[in-house]
């Protein structure tokens, strides 16, 4: 496809030394990352997650399948690859002593710039990531944001057509994490493709144009947050009630099986999917007033993407990296 930035095609990736008792990293995955676009991968432990990411940077191969990155082969063309891409780790690559303008200096310098693109270059990101007035500034004295803009910038030093971001946020408050997202959405309005592996659903909800969720190694689903949250059973009615005493009273009450039912006691709130939403609130107010149940709020929504993972993967762990 002329308009994939990446394109994987069933491919597999088994660790250990064989004989049949080792479970594949990768089985049979398949994945299409269309260009100029935010691709979020989202999956439990052991998914595959970092597998992938390895295998579409050149610093694994695959056992199989067909991998194109920008169009150029992994394992045929790895180095015409390597020109093409960036990657952003889940830890800092930046020398704490040195100053911002420095490190991006030295970036250029290992990429074989030169020294006058390399400072040209440098003062184009410090620019772009708001770093300027800072640059001089040795990297330990700079926040959690500024420290992950920074080493944002230096992975776009060569000016990539496809960057991979590994777990971007970790670690940094909620400032930080913005600032970062404001990061990743300016480079794609400039025609950068951007795969990202998270483990915070949130971030994949606010940037992602399209989400892969993998389990054991495969795509077990694909396509736009709405979509996937449209595929788990459309709305949902929240209900929080005065009294948790009540809560037991008030699933009784809900027109759903109660196995669909989330309660959460210490929140005194319940949870359950709806078909026809408005019938439905209508018809909730109406047998929780009759039973003498008070609500402090009712309200409708959409599944989060935290549901749309639990019930297409069946994990309760959340998202986290994948070895």
């Amino acid at each position: 496809m002329t308009d994939a930035a990446i394109t994987v095609e069933d491919v597999r990736k088994t660790y250990g030394g064989g004989g049949g008792t080792n479970r594949p990293a990768l089985d049979g995955l398949d994945l299409t990352v269309a260009r100029g676009t935010v691709h979020a991968v989202l999956g439990p432990n052991g998914a595959g997650k970092t597998t992938l990411v390895r295998i579409l940077a050149t610093l694994l191969r695959p056992d199989a399948g067909r991998v194109e990155v920008a169009g150029c082969d992994v394992v045929r063309e790895a180095y015409a690859v390597r020109l093409r891409i960036g990657l952003l780790g889940q830890h800092a690559a930046l020398d704490e002593e040195l100053g911002g303008r420095q490190n991006l200096e030295l970036f250029g310098r290992l990429y074989h710039l030169g020294a006058r693109r390399a400072r040209a270059r440098a003062g184009e990101l410090l620019e772009r990531f708001e770093l300027a007035d800072t640059g001089h500034k040795a990297v330990k004295q700079y926040s959690g944001g500024m420290r992950r803009r920074l080493d944002l910038a230096a992975s776009l030093i060569t000016e990539p057509e496809v960057l991979f971001l590994d777990e971007p946020t970790t670690g940094l408050d909620p400032r930080g994490r913005a600032e970062v997202w404001e990061s990743v959405r300016s480079l794609v309005g400039g025609g950068t493709t951007v795969l990202l592996t998270t483990q915070y659903l949130e971030e994949a909800d606010q940037l992602a144009d399209r989400i892969s969720l993998v389990d054991a190694g495969r795509v077990v689903a694909d396509g736009t947050a709405d979509e996937l949250k449209a595929a788990t059973g459309g709305d949902r009615i929240d209900i929080v009630l005065r009294d948790a005493g009540q809560l037991g009273a008030a699933v009784a009450l809900l027109p759903v099986p109660k196995d669909t039912v989330s309660v959460d006691t210490d929140r005194r709130l319940l949870s359950a999917p709806v078909t026809d939403r408005m019938a439905a609130l209508a018809g909730v107010v109406r047998a929780l007033e009759e039973a003498g149940v008070e609500a402090e709020d009712i309200s409708l929504r959409r599944p989060t993407l935290d549901e749309v993972f639990l019930r297409l993967t069946g994990h309760d762990d959340r998202v986290k990296e994948a070895a």
